[in-house]
């Protein structure tokens, strides 16, 4: 019976968990979709690059959709099941929730180690593929956009402009091209009354078929300019003038594979445990970099000459009212203040690298540290908002997308707001990385063991009944209260 049981429960688990991880990845895609959109139109990008970014963009948002999917499905599942009397039925044969849960939370369980594996081994190399592919994207250049009466520089030697564009997009007027490719400068000029643009198949080339026109060029000779040549000018009555556009190129990836969203957690740990032995090394450098400018501190070796020379010295020590200057001679006065007013500059040059060299080091534990905590906590959010999901659906008793979903999408607000939070605190340092990555499953879990308790006492906490009687009862209470003060 229990086997039949928990085939059951994970059978109505799947179906929901399958339809709303597509659903939640499809919209977090369209949702980066819509915030890099001006970056990839306008760039003549191909179907097969855009696909490609989609794809490997599709799996760095993975370990965001899965908890959402697991929240979703296990109110649906559990929602429907109350819905349909099901669970009440299974609770009157004896069977605590708590182990009508079982095979969920085995089942969610592999779920959430699956997520870690991914996490940790998928999610680099995913961030490597769709950061590497978005940053040649942002920094290729857009494609031949000319706009009337105004000079186009996205060709490479050449400055373009037309007075005019006809609605076609393809047929211009006023033609003014100057070329800037030959190394002597701009010694080639055409000008055209009108003509075509016409893009090759391959799109990559852009020919300019021009008609009733004018070259102008003029000569050099010897890498320089010679005013007696004379300027060669030539007509068409159609010419072609090709275009070569520029390509989209891809950036070695090796570059990028040192970046903090490429390694996996025993990268993570390895950087952090040696960042850990090289804390506090900045610090104890100062003493190197202030001694040979405070050399009154400094110890003398007593084999040294100067010490030999000091120790034969009978002579009393000065001894001054004001200031140090009164013992040195007013000719090297200047001198010696130039020379403490340098000593100080540098001093405090190189205390500032100190400071600025150690906040970058703890800057950089932070993130790496935060980092190495996000690849657990989010795996771990599977499992708690499962916890927080399949009480919830046995307490509310409505299955489908209505109420289920107006509940999973509350609290998933809720913990991603207190995901982002924490992960802010713990890069201002105002949390240890540990708390502000943890802070969010640290805050519901509380919630989710008050749910699975209430809804092991089959509370009537979503129950309309329940609200509709306790209105009642207040709205008769106020009413006696009136009839006796009217009396």
């Amino acid at each position: 019976m229990f086997k039949k049981l928990d085939i059951l429960i994970i059978k109505s688990f799947i179906g929901p968990f399958v339809v709303t991880f597509f659903i939640s990845l499809f919209v977090l895609v369209m949702q980066f979709f819509w915030l890099y959109m001006d970056e990839l139109i306008g760039k003549g990008l191909s179907i097969w690059t855009i696909v490609q970014l989609l794809v490997y963009m599709s799996a760095t948002l993975v370990p965001l959709a899965l908890p959402l999917s697991v929240l979703l499905a296990s109110i649906m599942t559990f929602g429907d099941l109350g819905e349909n009397f099901e669970l009440v039925a299974i609770k009157s044969a004896g069977i605590s929730l708590l182990r009508f849960m079982r095979p969920m939370m085995a089942f969610v369980g592999g779920i959430t180690l699956l997520a870690f594996l991914f996490n940790n081994n998928a999610i680099p190399v995913a961030n490597l593929k769709a950061l590497s592919l978005l940053y040649d994207v942002r920094n290729s250049k857009p494609t031949l956009n000319i706009k009337p009466d105004q000079f186009n520089n996205d060709l490479q030697g050449y400055a373009i402009r037309v007075g005019s564009k006809d609605e076609d997009g393809f047929t211009i007027h006023d033609i003014l091209i100057y070329d800037h490719s030959d190394p002597y400068g701009n010694n080639k000029v055409v000008v055209a009354k009108q003509g075509k643009m016409i893009p090759t198949a391959d799109k990559r080339a852009l020919i300019f078929r021009l008609e009733d026109g004018w070259r102008y060029e003029e000569q050099y000779e010897h890498g320089t300019h010679a005013t007696g040549l004379p300027q060669v000018r030539m007509h068409f009555a159609r010419w072609d003038k090709v275009f070569m556009l520029p390509e989209f190129t891809r950036t070695n990836q090796d570059l990028f594979k040192n970046a903090i969203l490429m390694m996996d957690a025993k990268q993570l740990y390895d950087t952090i445990d040696s960042m850990d032995e090289k804390k506090g090394t900045p610090g104890k450098a100062v003493n190197s970099y202030m001694s040979p400018y405070l050399t009154l501190s400094n110890k003398l070796k007593e084999d040294t000459l100067l010490t030999k020379k000091m120790a034969t010295v009978t002579a009393k020590p000065i001894v001054y009212e004001d200031n140090f200057l009164e013992v040195v001679d007013s000719n090297k006065r200047a001198m010696v203040m130039q020379t403490v007013s340098n000593n100080l500059r540098n001093l405090k040059s190189l205390m500032d690298n100190n400071c600025l060299n150690e906040k970058l080091q703890a800057d950089n534990y932070i993130k790496f540290s935060v980092e190495f905590h996000r690849k657990f906590a989010l795996s771990f959010a599977c499992f708690l908002l499962f916890l927080i999901g399949a009480p919830l659906g046995a307490i509310i008793r409505k299955g489908g997308l209505g109420l289920p979903l107006v509940f999973a999408v509350f609290f998933f607000i809720t913990f991603h707001i207190l995901n982002i939070t924490g992960e802010k605190l713990a890069k201002s340092g105002s949390l240890p990385p540990w708390a502000g990555m943890w802070m969010s499953s640290i805050l519901l879990l509380p919630i989710a063991v008050w749910l699975v308790n209430t809804a092991r006492n089959d509370s009537q906490l979503l129950n309309k009944e329940l609200y509709v009687r306790l209105w009642r009862r207040i709205k008769a209470y106020f009413t006696k209260k009136d009839k006796a003060i009217a009396r």
